[in-house]
């Protein structure tokens, strides 16, 4: 199944880069470009897209913004020319299923489409570790404490801040990648987080890394 990206950048050098990379893939296909965010809105309700590339910085609506519209309906990664971007933190916060710098490769962004797509998360490993120590615990932040995540939860929450896949979960514990998806789902539904980057945050935020 061909999976549909909508592409949000204001610098069209960049969209034109993204579409020659996603393009290449036999599984991917640009559906859309948008040169700022609320074109991207527009074209996502029109288009119906899998996923949205979109550009942190953007006129009229950023990427945050953005973000914090669609993650409902629709998968957004985020990317940024910046590692530390002050708006990535609350970006994923607001639902955004990853982080990718632009100039991570075609190999990085293509894996990025395919992770948001199955439902994980992938950032540019480059800055991931970085990236979670300077999260701050949020305000007013719903979920369970963590003595009330099972043990075997636990695990789960420590693997997944390690940016583990779900196979790679499921060998480590020796339990099916299937099974692997259910705990997955029941922490961040526990949590209160919408997708793996919040389970991240969460192990980091509370000494579970």
């Amino acid at each position: 199944m061909t999976i549909r990206v909508l592409v949000a950048d204001d610098q069209p050098a960049v969209r034109r880069s993204f579409r020659t990379i996603i393009d290449a893939q036999p599984d991917l296909e640009v559906v859309g470009e948008a040169p700022d965010g609320v074109a991207a809105l527009e074209l996502a309700a029109e288009l119906a897209p899998d996923v949205v590339v979109a550009d942190i910085r953007m006129p009229r609506m950023d990427g945050l913004e953005l973000t914090r519209r669609l993650s409902d309906t629709v998968r957004v990664i985020v990317v940024t020319t910046y590692d530390l971007d002050e708006y990535v933190h609350t970006a994923l916060r607001s639902g955004a299923c990853g982080f990718l710098l632009k100039h991570a490769g075609a190999g990085l962004l293509a894996e990025g489409i395919r992770a948001a797509a199955a439902g994980d998360a992938l950032i540019s490993p480059s800055v991931t570790i970085r990236l979670l120590r300077h999260l701050t615990p949020a305000q007013g932040r719903t979920g369970v404490a963590g003595e009330t995540l099972s043990d075997r939860e636990l695990e789960i929450v420590r693997l997944v801040a390690q940016g583990r896949s779900n196979p790679e979960i499921g060998s480590e514990l020796f339990i099916s990648a299937g099974t692997a998806k259910t705990h997955v789902a029941n922490v961040q539904r526990k949590l209160g987080v919408r997708n793996r980057v919040g389970i991240a945050a969460w192990a980091w935020e509370n000494g579970h890394t």
